[in-house]
């Protein structure tokens, strides 16, 4: 059995992500938390390489043990060339939900030097919040930059890092 009767009935799990971003001479997007930000950058991923989005479905892996999103949306099935990360966000939300629990909370910080996400930063709660199912404020949301240090410093890449706490469904 995967949660023994002794189990506790809150689960905590961590994920984390990073994709390298392209420089563009005209405007393009970034997707975080699916919200497209508009930048002079794109992002290269199988899938559509938002950040937030993959690091928030590993860490609702992560708080079950139910592995990694790699493990579960390979780069090497075609069906995910393209795909939008919240497929994997709600497919793993399903599964979630059947092993008997749900997100109670997440907290995430993106990491990237540009675009400041100031002005997106309530849309992109709004937006996790209801892919969730949860109050607005049961969703954190902070970006940092990297203060020109490393590959984000450096905008050649971003990466988020979320932290969920999840609780046993009440029957």
């Amino acid at each position: 059995d995967l949660f023994p009767s002794h189990d506790t009935p809150m689960r905590i799990g961590s994920g984390y992500d990073i994709h390298r971003l392209i420089p563009t001479v005209k405007l393009e997007s970034i997707p975080l938390g699916g919200i497209l930000i508009p930048c002079f950058f794109r992002v290269q991923a199988h899938s559509d390489g938002d950040v937030l989005l993959h690091a928030l479905t590993d860490a609702c892996l992560g708080a079950l043990a139910l592995g990694d999103i790699g493990q579960w949306f390979p780069d090497s099935a075609p069906e995910n060339q393209n795909r939008q990360s919240i497929d994997f966000l709600r497919i793993t939300l399903e599964e979630v939900k059947r092993l008997g629990f749900r997100v109670s909370q997440m907290d995430a910080t993106v990491f990237l030097e540009e675009p400041k996400l100031a002005s997106f930063n309530d849309p992109i709660r709004r937006n996790l919040a209801t892919a969730l199912e949860v109050e607005l404020s049961q969703v954190g949301l902070k970006a940092k930059t990297m203060e020109g240090l490393g590959m984000i410093g450096e905008r050649r890449a971003l990466s988020a890092q979320v932290v969920v706490l999840l609780e046993e469904l009440k029957t």
